[in-house]
């Protein structure tokens, strides 16, 4: 049999072997932590042999960010359905609270970003990507209200979406929606479309 002649099953996917690795680490932060992720466990959880993962990353702070990147990439999805979200609702604030609300009942998402919190300030080079979802936030924020309390609402929905993930209880929408309302104003571009 010639190598041309090998079952299709059997061809070689660099590529694939290691997004299967990276979304592997990733499902593993929120039971393990980032300090808990081994070769070991990542390599069984994606049906790898345990050398794949050394293969790929050269160690775990590789691994690490790599799956810490793959899980930024989706918060850029999840901003972008953000954005489209408020610029269509005729109530900015409580659209909002429920689009936060909706967030934090994904616990395993909400591990991941207070993981990568916690690891980028010990870790310089995570940094970045911990700035990624609220440098967006409040980007997609300035075009309901003013830069400063697009920042302020930006703070108070990730300590709004910190406690409901450190309490294990879900977001109270109401009360939410009332802090948003006074940190945002009462302008048209809060209460309304433009």
């Amino acid at each position: 049999m010639t190598g041309r002649d090998a079952p299709r099953g059997r061809r070689r996917d660099p590529e694939g072997r290691r997004r299967a690795i990276v979304e592997a680490a990733c499902a593993l932060i929120p039971d393990t932590g980032i300090h808990g992720l081994s070769h070991r466990l990542v390599a069984a959880r994606a049906g790898v042999p345990l050398g794949a993962t050394t293969y790929y990353f050269t160690d775990l702070a590789d691994l690490s960010r790599a799956a810490l990147e793959h899980a930024a990439a989706r918060w850029t999805e999840e901003l972008r359905a953000w954005a489209t979200a408020l610029r269509d609702s005729d109530d900015v604030p409580a659209a909002l609270a429920a689009l936060a609300a909706r967030y934090a009942e994904d616990r395993p998402r909400a591990l991941i970003e207070a993981e990568l919190y916690t690891a980028a300030a010990r870790r310089p080079e995570l940094r970045p990507l911990a700035h990624l979802w609220f440098d967006g936030l409040v980007r997609v924020l300035r075009a309901h209200t003013t830069p400063a309390a697009a920042t302020a609402t930006a703070l108070l929905l990730d300590g709004a979406l910190l406690r409901a993930l450190r309490d294990e209880d879900p977001v109270d929408v109401t009360e939410l929606t009332a802090a948003l309302r006074t940190l945002m104003g009462d302008g048209p571009e809060v209460s309304g479309r433009r």
